[in-house]
Parts: structure tokens; sequence; C-alpha cells
């Protein structure tokens, strides 16, 4: 029997090529060899799943969330670089954890990409998952040779507490990104500004109160009227564009230097070789920290099982909230939970996640085999 191991990260707890690497591990004390496929979508664990599957990663040293030097890597094949926000200046570079919802920044991203920039690429991948500020990408662009000023022409370090000051917007000395394409690959259709904007709806998660939703919101519309007057008349329609307000308003900054919005399950499935993969696979196990009637609308691993049909699907959760009769229309042959295994939290404890995905391994290749009657 072949059976593809191919689970996205279990979020705070462990990488997608952990969780691969138990279930196999399980599978193996069953007796099924497994091939394993660690996936991503565009989230944080872009990078270390690309390097999976055979892209070079490099190490780079950036400014991480608030400025603190970041050891991040990106994930290079020759034509294609993967870069990510959350290796580089996302929620785990902050200090202590502590939110910055007005002086983090999208520095490290910027740098991140200039360094990225050394190798040539033909193709700029950014996963865009896990950011900690809302800066409307001001520090990535930044970075890339931007300038920012006030109205008295005097220049503002990009971060969201100076998005209210900027009039000007200088792009005459900005890296040249020319016969470069840029992808932005992920799920988040909000507009940059107003109640589904990056303020209004992840604000909130990056530590901003009502006053500070209100006061990042209304920066980034400033931030959009000052491209608009600086000769960049595009940048109402591309800061309502689906997507822009992705990152804190990374989206709306990679929009304006011509990158195309994407849907990460998809691009990530393809760019991973998932369908290469499958190809002569019995069945498929993937797998993700949660799983809830949100799997159903174009996340990851309904995506994976709707491309893997006529090849059964078996999904793995720490937590399942999708109900029975959902299952198979999402693409699932079963779905098994941590919590069907233990009463304890295994949300961040990374050694009972582990044992108990080697559990379900072994659980899974016993069923499989007595349903098979052995191994092909």
């Amino acid at each position: 029997m072949r059976v593809l191991v191919a689970p996205d990260k279990f979020k705070g707890s462990l990488s997608a090529a952990d969780v691969a690497e138990h279930l196999s591990a399980g599978l193996a004390s069953a007796g099924i060899e497994s091939t394993q496929l660690p996936l991503a979508d565009g989230g944080d664990g872009s990078v270390d799943a690309a390097v999976a599957v055979g892209f070079t990663p490099h190490p780079v040293t950036v400014a991480g969330a608030t400025g603190t030097p970041q050891r991040g890597r990106i994930a290079v094949n020759g034509t294609t670089a993967v870069i990510e926000v959350a290796n580089t200046c996302g929620l785990a570079t902050l200090p202590g954890g502590r939110r910055a919802p007005l002086d983090a920044s999208s520095l490290g991203m910027g740098q991140a990409i200039s360094q990225a920039l050394r190798f040539h690429p033909r193709r700029l991948v950014l996963a865009l998952g896990g950011s900690a500020g809302t800066d409307g990408g001001m520090g990535m662009l930044a970075a890339l040779g931007f300038t920012f000023a006030d109205a008295d022409g005097r220049q503002l370090r990009a971060r969201g507490r100076t998005l209210h000051q900027v009039h000007t917007v200088d792009s005459s000395r900005a890296v040249n990104l020319s016969g470069i394409e840029i992808v932005v690959a992920g799920d988040v259709t909000n507009p940059l500004t107003g109640p589904n904007g990056a303020a209004a709806v992840y604000g909130p998660q990056k530590g901003a109160d009502p006053a500070t939703v209100r006061e990042l919101d209304a920066g980034l519309d400033n931030l959009v009227d000052a491209f608009t007057r600086s000769g960049h008349p595009q940048a109402r329609t591309v800061a309502n564009s689906p997507g822009a307000g992705s990152a804190g308003g990374i989206g709306f900054a990679a929009m304006m230097l011509g990158a195309r919005m994407v849907s990460g399950a998809e691009y990530f499935l393809d760019l991973l070789d998932f369908d290469g993969y499958l190809a002569g696979m019995d069945l498929v196990i993937t797998g993700e920290g949660s799983i809830d009637e949100q799997t159903e609308h174009g996340k990851l691993l309904a995506v994976l099982a709707r491309r893997a049909h006529p090849v059964p699907v078996i999904a793995v959760a720490g937590r399942n909230t999708l109900s029975r009769n959902r299952w198979a229309p999402t693409g699932f042959e079963y779905i098994h939970a941590l919590g069907d295994y233990t009463d304890r939290n295994t949300a961040t404890d990374p050694e009972l996640t582990g044992e108990l995905l080697t559990r379900i391994g072994c659980d899974i290749g016993r069923s499989s085999l007595l349903h098979n009657e052995g191994p092909r």
C-alpha cells in the first residue's frame, strides 16, 4: 500500500515536517511505508515546506517586527525565491511576544526580499501569514528604496504609528524589479481599509484596541492618498482590491510593486508538486491544527482533498468541529482529532501532540491494512 503523508503545520505546536514525521512513524509501526510531503498555504511554514521539497535554504539577518535583529531564512531553487513574513518580521519575532500594533514594521520582509535578489530569481513568492503589524507595507517598501515624508519634507520611519503623517512617497530610488514576477500566495480577500480592512479585521489580533484600530485605518487611508498625490493614480483601486489588506497591508504594497494575488492553497500545492507526489498513491493522510466549517471554503485541506480525488483522504487535526455529515462533501473519508485521544490541551504541547500523531498513524495503518487485506 502506498501512502502519501501531506500535512500542514499544527500551529503553535509542530511544523508540517514534524507532523509528517510522527504520522509516518506510526504508519511504519503498522508495517506501512509512506512518502512525506510537508505542506504550506502561503502562511508561516512556507519556506520550510519549500525546503522540504528541494529548495535551498539561505539564512538572512533582518529587522524583526520592532527592529531587533532577527535570523530568518528564505528558500531558493534557481528561478523562484520564497520569502515569508512569519520568520522575518512576524508575530514570532516580537520580543517576549509583546504585541506592538503601532510600532511593528514590515521592514524585515523588504530586507529579506533584497537579499533574495542576490540570487537573480525570476519569481518572488511572498508568504504573508503571521504578520505582526499594520503598516501598509511601508517598511517593506522602505527596504526596497521607497522613502516616505511628511508635509514638511521630513523622512518618516516606516511603521503604523507614522501612517497618518505620510504626505509624499518617493519611489525614484526604488529597487528595479522589472522582469521579476511577484506572487502573493494567500487566502485573505480583505481590502486595505474600511470595516473589512486590515486594521478592522486583523488589528485586534495584533494587539490593537478600538481606538488604535481607528487610528491605523485612518492612517492606511492617508497612505493611499499620499501614493495618489505622488504620481500613483492606481493606488485607490489597488487598495480596494481583494487581498490588499493581507498582512497589515503588505498585500497592498506588493500589488503596488506589480504583484498578483493567487490562492495560497492551490499555488503551494503546485509549487510543491503535490500532483506528482500523488501519482500511484492508494491513500493520502493530511492534517492541520484545526478543522472547522471554514475548512470547506477554499482552505488547504479541502483543496487538497478535491485534487486528490478519487484517492481517499484521511485528515488529522488537533481540534475538529466539522460535523460528520460534512466530512464526505469536503473530501474526507475520516477525520481523526487529537481531542478524541486525550482530555489534555495539545495546542501548546509538542511532545504530547507528537505522541498522539504517532498513535493515530499506527491506527490508520492498521485499519488500512485490514481494509486492503495487506500492503500492495
